[in-house]
């Protein structure tokens, strides 16, 4: 099987090793990649958006199977362009990418699936703002009903800075969805999806925040980690069963039916789980430490979801003990970040101790130096026996790389080591 991966961040390095790795896997082309993904794949350019341009690129490289790893594209109809030109592709339609690229098209999804989420009310004027902020608090939740680049969310007990979070989206040109805040740990659960059949990979946990503690603002992420060891496996199959399944039926009967990675994101209170939101494709930073543990050839499994056979699938097997993804970002980072300084110490080959580095926003300078291309630069995975074992793993390997003015979280998954989180 050829594989043609569509994507440039660390997730797509993510899934290019795992599939490079297959020995069913002939070729593992990605466009429009990255100076890290060079070193396991033939990277070639592509406009990422340009559904003619990936099928072009499809059939020019004989890709049996494409896999869409970013939102915009899905979003775009990308996935529709490969599949009407009979090539099998791992990613949802334009109309059932909706899930993500709605928010108010989520959450008509969720109420007429019964599935538990926020209350939430969408705002398209700014005359309106005022007294719909009146209807929530004290803690405000307010999105971008749109695709933000995981950025769009701004969760406050400041009224004005909700306000003034608010005014900025409708500036831009997008409705603001308001919605009531939902308590308790956040758990990512992403799961494999044709049409009403639901196979569930392991759960992970992000960290949003900038900084530690979970201070400072949203991020794309700063780091992951999986499994969850205060998670227990009843509420996992009370997910699937209660939020991904409803939502993969509901969508079939409306003629949008799912393929591909649907992402659950949730949090876990005394009533079981709510949902924060969905996207349609694999998470990042989560997908970087999820697919280390994944002892089943990715090849076979995206195939079967791409290609209709997911339920014959047999069940996956997991690796035993935990993963850590770190994130190294940029100066300024998450707002405009400084990029081209020269990094030192990342390498590009996976370390004996079990970790790995990935390439998120890097390129080559003029003299062939690697450099900062990107907000989030580098993701760090390393893996052990438990928790503990990994976060020492990939806190020793990041201590080694160098980027100027790079900042990076010290508390990935560090609350779940010590115990600290309980459903």
């Amino acid at each position: 099987m050829r594989v043609l991966v569509i994507g440039s961040g660390a997730r797509e390095h993510a899934l290019v090793s795992a599939l490079a790795d297959d020995p069913a896997v002939e070729a593992v082309v990605c466009a429009p990649g990255n100076a890290g993904i060079a070193a396991r794949a033939q990277v070639l350019p592509v406009d990422a958006a340009s559904g003619d341009a990936v099928v072009g690129l499809a059939r020019d490289t004989a890709a049996d199977l494409v896999v869409v790893g970013p939102e915009v594209p899905l979003v775009l109809g990308v996935a529709d362009a490969v599949r009407a030109a009979g090539i099998a592709c791992f990613g949802p339609s334009a109309a059932a990418a909706r899930i993500e690229g709605s928010k108010a098209f989520a959450k008509d999804v969720m109420a007429a699936a019964g599935v538990r989420t926020a209350r939430a009310e969408s705002v398209d004027n700014a005359g309106d703002l005022d007294a719909a902020l009146g209807r929530f608090g004290p803690t405000w939740v307010v999105k971008d009903d749109g695709l933000a680049a995981g950025k769009g969310v701004v969760v406050t007990a400041d009224l004005e800075e909700a306000r003034a979070h608010a005014a900025a989206v409708l500036d831009g040109g997008h409705p603001v969805l308001l919605e009531s805040f939902l308590s308790g740990p956040e758990v990512s659960l992403f799961c494999l999806v044709h049409g009403r059949t639901v196979v569930p990979l392991l759960p992970a946990q992000d960290h949003k925040r900038a900084g530690d503690g979970d201070a400072g603002p949203n991020t794309g992420g700063m780091g992951a980690y999986a499994p969850l060891p205060w998670l227990p496996q009843e509420m996992t199959d009370r997910i699937v069963d209660e939020v991904v399944a409803p939502v993969a039926a509901e969508m079939a009967d409306r003629g949008c039916p799912y393929t591909g990675l649907l992402y659950a994101g949730l949090a876990i209170d005394s009533e079981g789980p709510a949902v924060v939101e969905f996207n349609c494709r694999f998470g990042d930073p989560e997908t970087q430490a999820i697919l280390p543990l994944l002892r089943t050839p990715l090849g076979a499994v995206l195939a079967a979801a791409a290609d209709g056979t997911l339920a014959g699938l047999p069940p996956l097997e997991w690796r035993a003990g935990a993963a850590v993804t770190v994130v190294l970002a940029a100066q300024n980072y998450p707002a405009i970040p400084r990029t081209g300084d020269v990094i030192s110490g990342a390498g590009l080959a996976d370390g004996p101790d079990g970790t790995a580095v990935l390439h998120a926003g890097t390129a080559r300078g003029e003299d062939g130096r690697l450099v900062s291309a990107g907000g989030r630069v580098l993701n760090v995975t390393g893996t052990g026996d438990d928790l503990a074992q990994a976060r020492a793993a990939a806190y020793a390997r990041l201590a080694q790389i160098n980027l100027p003015g790079a900042h990076h979280r010290t508390d990935i998954g560090l609350a779940a080591e010590q115990g600290r989180i309980s459903v």
